[in-house]
C-alpha cells in the first residue's frame, strides 16, 4: 500500500511539474509582447498590475481587462479604458503598436476601447487572420477603413464606433461573408450605401448612425437575419427601407425619408422599437403599428403624418413609450394607453387632437397643412353619381367665385389707382405667426448630429412675425431703439410681449420680387440655429400695395447683451479680463459656430468674413458669432450671396468650396491670435510677423512663449495648452489655403488644449511651481475635403 501511495505521490508531482513547465512555456512566449503593448499604451492604470511575474492566462477577468489563453497562445484580449481619456502622447505610433500586436496571430477576439489610440488604422491588421471579433470603439482613429480588413474572412463582428473615420462605406465588405455585426456609429463616413450591403446574408446588426451618409438605402429584404438597423442622423431617403420581417429595432430618425410607411411594416411581428422621428413623412399614419405584437417603443415626432386616432383604437399591452408630437393628427387619444399593463408614456403636443389642452392646434390647422403638402383627409368613397354631382357643384362654385372676385378686383383697382396715381404706398402683410416650422421648412431641413441638435436647445422656435409685433416691440422703430447700420441694413433692439429682447434687422429691397422669391433663403435662414450663433428667430415681409412685391424684409435674431470678445480682451476699460480657460472656451465656441455653418446645414455657408468684433459673449460668457454670410438674394440687395454651384467643372467647384472654407479658417486664426496676444493688429504685415514669431517660439521654452502672451494672464495657464493654441493659430494663418487645417482639426486641437488646461488647474504643482503635465497633444493630419 505504501508502494502504491508513493506511486500516486510521484504521479501527482509529475502532473504538477508538467503543468508548471507548461505555464512557464506559455508565459515566456507571450509575456514580452503583452508588456510591450502595456508600454506602447503609455502604461494606463488598467494595466498597472502587469509585470514580468504576471500569470496573464490565469488572472481574474473583469469588465475592463480580460486575457484568455488556449493551446499556449492568447486568443482573447480585452482592454477597456476610461471614456474621457485623451489621445496618447505625440510620440505614440499606431504602426509600431500593430507591429507588436500582430505577434499574437492566434487572437480571435480583440477589444481595444477608450485607450486614446490615434492615427490611421494600419493595413497590417490583416495579419491577425484568426480574428472573429474586432472592437476599437471610442478612440481617435481617422482616415479610411483599410481594405486589408477584407482579408479577415473569419470576422463576425466589426465595431469601430466613435472614431473619426471618413470616406465612403467600402464595397469590399461583401468579402466578409460571415459578418453578423457591423457598427460604425459616430464617425465622418459619407456617400451612398453600396448595393453589396444587401448581400451580407449573415448580418444581424447594422448600425451606421451619426455619419454623413446620403441617398437611398439599398434593398435589405434579403437579409433575413437582420434584427437591428440603426441609421439615425444621416441624410438618407426618401424611400422607406425594404427590410425582412424579422427586424426587431428600426431607428431611422433625423434623415430625409418622406415616401410614407409601407404596408409591409404592419407584418413586422418581431418589431419592438420603431423610431422614424424628425424626417419628412407627409403620409397618413397607419394606426395598425400600435397593435404590432411586439412593439414597445414608437416615435413619429417631427413629421407631417395625418390621420385620425380613435378612443377605441387597439394597441399592444406592452407599449411603454409613444411620441406623436408635432404632426397633423386629429381625433382623440386611444384609451388603450391608459388601460394597458405598462401605463404607456405618451407625448402628443403639436397636433390637432381633441384633448382640451393648449398644446394642440385647432382642427383647421392640420387640415390646411395637410392640403398644403398634398394630403387630402381620408373620406369614404361615395357613389359614382354622388362624385359626379359633387364635382359639378364644386366646378360651378369655383367658376362663379372666380367671376365675382375678378369683377370686384377690377372695380377696386380702378378706384384705387385714381387715388394713388403718382405714388406707391407699401402694403403691410401680416403673416400668421406659428410656433413651429411650416411644412416646407420642415421638409427641407437637414437634421445633423446629436451634438448639433443639442447645440440649438434653449433657442425659441423659428416663426413668422407680423409687422405689428415688430412695430410694437420697437415703438414704431423709434430712434432710441436703433443699434447699428451696416451693409445688411439697419439693426434695432426690440422687446417682445413675452419679455424677451431681440435684435431686428431691417433691409430695403433694391429690386421688386414677390415673397415666394425669398422663401428658399428664408428656409435656409430658419436653420441657422445653434448655441454658438446669434440665431435667427423669425422673419417678416412688408410688401408694396400695387404689385405685392417685397419692399422690406425684417429678420429677427436673439439679442446678446454682454459685449464683443474684443471688448473683453483689449478694450476692458477697468473690468476684469477673461481667464485663459475662458479664452479657450470662447475659441471653441467660435470654432463650433464655424463648423455648423460649414457642415451643419445644406447648402453650407462659407466666406463669412469673420472678425473678432463679430463675436459676442452672453451672460454666461458663451461665445456667439453675430455676423455671418446670410443667404440673401444677390440682385435684390446688391450683395454676393451664397456660393451655390450652378454647373461646370466638379473639380473647380470642389476647389472653390475648399478655398471658401479656408478663408474662414484664416479669419478664425486672426481671432485666435488676438485671444492669445490680447491686443488688436493694425496691418497684415504685423499679423505675418507675429505668426512667424509664433511658429518659432511654439517649439521653444516657456519663457519665449511667455514673452508674447497677454500679460493679463501670465502664470495662469498651462504651458502645453498655450503651446497647442499657438501651433493651431499659426497653421490657420498660413498663406496657402491648402496648408491650413480643416475646422474639425482646429476644433479637435482646441478641445485638447482645454483638457490640458483643466488638468493643469486640477493637478497639484511640483516643487518649483511648474505643472505636472509635460506631454504634447497629437496633431490630426486628416484630409476631410
Amino acid at each position: 500500500m505504501v508502494k502504491n501511495f508513493r506511486q500516486s505521490v510521484l504521479l501527482v508531482l509529475v502532473i504538477i511539474s508538467v503543468s508548471f513547465h507548461f505555464s512557464e512555456q506559455l508565459q515566456s512566449s507571450q509575456v514580452q509582447t503583452l508588456l510591450r503593448i502595456q508600454h506602447l499604451l503609455n502604461s494606463p492604470a488598467i494595466l498597472s498590475s502587469w509585470n514580468d511575474d504576471t500569470d496573464f492566462c490565469n488572472t481574474e477577468p473583469s469588465l475592463s481587462l480580460t486575457v484568455v489563453c488556449y493551446d499556449e497562445s492568447v486568443t482573447q484580449l480585452h482592454i477597456i479604458g476610461n471614456k474621457k481619456i485623451p489621445p496618447l502622447p505625440k510620440n505614440f505610433s499606431i504602426d509600431s503598436f500593430f507591429t507588436t500586436l500582430v505577434r499574437i496571430p492566434s487572437l480571435k477576439v480583440l477589444t481595444l476601447v477608450s485607450l486614446g489610440l490615434w492615427g490611421p488604422l494600419p493595413g497590417k491588421i490583416s495579419r491577425l487572420s484568426s480574428l472573429e471579433i474586432l472592437n476599437m470603439s471610442s478612440n481617435f482613429l481617422f482616415g479610411s477603413i483599410p481594405q486589408e480588413i477584407s482579408s479577415l474572412t473569419n470576422l463576425q463582428t466589426l465595431i469601430l464606433d466613435d472614431n473619426m473615420f471618413n470616406g465612403k462605406l467600402p464595397d469590399w465588405l461583401i468579402s466578409l461573408s460571415v459578418l453578423s455585426v457591423l457598427s460604425l456609429k459616430k464617425n465622418s463616413l459619407n456617400g451612398t450605401f453600396p448595393e453589396s450591403l444587401g448581400s451580407l446574408n449573415n448580418l444581424r446588426i447594422l448600425a451606421l448612425s451619426d455619419n454623413h451618409f446620403s441617398g437611398e438605402v439599398p434593398d435589405l429584404s434579403s437579409l433575413t437575419n437582420l434584427q437591428v438597423l440603426d441609421l439615425e442622423n444621416n441624410s438618407l431617403g426618401p424611400q422607406f427601407p425594404r427590410l425582412g420581417v424579422k427586424i426587431v429595432t428600426l431607428v431611422l430618425s433625423k434623415n430625409k425619408f418622406s415616401a410614407g410607411i409601407p404596408d409591409k411594416v404592419s407584418s413586422y411581428y418581431q418589431l419592438q422599437k420603431l423610431d422614424i422621428s424628425f424626417n419628412r413623412f407627409v403620409a397618413p399614419f397607419p394606426p395598425s403599428i400600435l397593435a404590432l405584437p411586439s412593439i414597445t417603443y414608437l416615435s413619429i415626432a417631427g413629421n407631417r403624418f395625418t390621420g385620425m386616432l380613435f378612443k377605441n383604437q387597439s394597441c399592444n399591452s406592452e407599449l411603454e413609450f409613444v411620441d406623436f408630437s408635432s404632426n397633423l393628427l386629429t381625433g382623440k387619444l386611444p384609451n388603450c394607453f391608459e388601460s394597458n399593463s405598462k401605463k404607456t408614456a405618451v407625448l402628443y403636443a403639436g397636433n390637432c387632437l381633441s384633448t382640451g389642452e393648449k398644446n394642440q392646434h385647432p382642427f383647421s390647422f392640420c387640415r390646411n397643412e395637410a392640403l398644403a403638402v398634398g394630403i387630402l383627409p381620408h373620406r369614404r368613397k361615395p357613389e359614382r353619381e354622388s362624385r359626379l354631382g359633387l364635382a359639378l357643384s364644386i366646378s360651378g362654385g369655383i367658376i362663379g367665385g372666380v367671376v365675382l372676385v375678378s369683377l370686384a378686383f377690377v372695380i377696386f383697382r380702378r378706384v384705387h389707382l385714381k387715388q394713388t396715381r403718382g405714388r406707391t404706398l407699401p402694403r403691410l402683410i401680416a403673416e400668421n405667426a406659428s410656433t413651429g416650422y411650416n411644412s416646407k421648412l420642415l421638409s427641407d431641413a437637414r437634421y445633423i448630429s446629436q451634438a448639433m441638435k443639442l447645440g440649438a436647445l434653449g433657442i425659441p422656435a423659428y416663426r413668422a412675425f407680423s409687422l405689428e409685433e415688430l412695430e410694437q416691440a420697437t415703438d414704431n422703430f423709434d430712434t432710441s431703439t436703433f443699434l447699428d447700420e451696416g451693409s445688411h441694413g439697419q439693426m434695432y433692439r426690440g422687446h417682445l410681449k413675452d419679455g424677451s429682447v431681440v435684435a431686428i434687422r431691417c433691409m430695403k429691397m433694391k429690386r421688386r420680387h414677390g415673397t415666394q422669391s425669398f422663401m428658399h433663403h428664408i428656409e435656409l435662414i430658419s436653420k441657422l440655429r445653434h448655441w454658438h450663433l446669434v440665431s435667427a428667430l423669425g422673419h417678416c415681409f412688408e410688401c408694396y400695395l400695387d404689385d405685392s412685391s417685397v419692399s422690406r424684409l425684417f429678420l429677427v435674431f436673439e439679442y446678446v447683451r454682454n459685449g464683443t470678445l474684443r471688448s473683453w480682451l483689449s478694450e476692458r476699460r477697468g473690468r476684469r479680463t477673461l481667464t485663459w480657460a475662458q479664452r479657450i472656451s470662447a475659441a471653441i465656441g467660435v470654432a463650433k459656430g464655424i463648423q455648423f455653418l460649414h457642415t451643419g446645414i445644406v447648402p453650407s455657408i462659407f466666406s463669412n468674413n469673420l472678425k473678432i468684433t463679430d463675436v459676442v459673449l452672453d451672460q454666461n460668457f458663451v461665445a456667439k458669432i453675430s455676423s455671418y454670410n446670410l443667404p440673401f438674394v444677390a440682385e435684390s440687395l446688391g450683395k454676393v450671396g451664397l456660393q451655390i454651384s450652378s454647373g461646370g467643372s466638379k473639380e473647380l467647384d470642389n476647389k472653390r468650396v475648399r478655398h471658401d472654407e479656408k478663408s474662414d479658417i484664416y479669419d478664425f486664426g486672426l481671432i485666435l491670435l488676438e485671444i492669445i496676444v490680447g491686443r488688436p493688429f493694425n496691418s497684415m504685415n504685423e499679423v505675418g510677423s507675429v505668426r512667424d514669431q509664433l511658429q518659432k517660439i511654439a517649439t521653444a521654452d516657456n519663457a519665449a512663449r511667455k514673452s508674447i502672451v497677454d500679460p493679463a494672464i501670465h502664470n495662469a495657464y498651462s504651458d502645453e495648452s498655450l503651446k497647442t493654441m499657438m501651433e493651431i493659430c499659426s497653421r490657420c494663418l498660413l498663406n496657402n489655403p491648402e496648408d491650413r487645417p480643416s475646422i474639425e482639426d482646429v476644433l479637435w486641437n482646441l478641445q485638447f488644449a482645454a483638457q490640458v488646461q483643466e488638468a493643469w488647474r486640477g493637478d497639484s504643482q511640483s516643487s518649483d511651481g511648474s505643472p505636472v503635465l509635460h506631454f504634447q497633444p497629437p496633431r490630426r493630419q486628416i484630409n476631410l475635403q
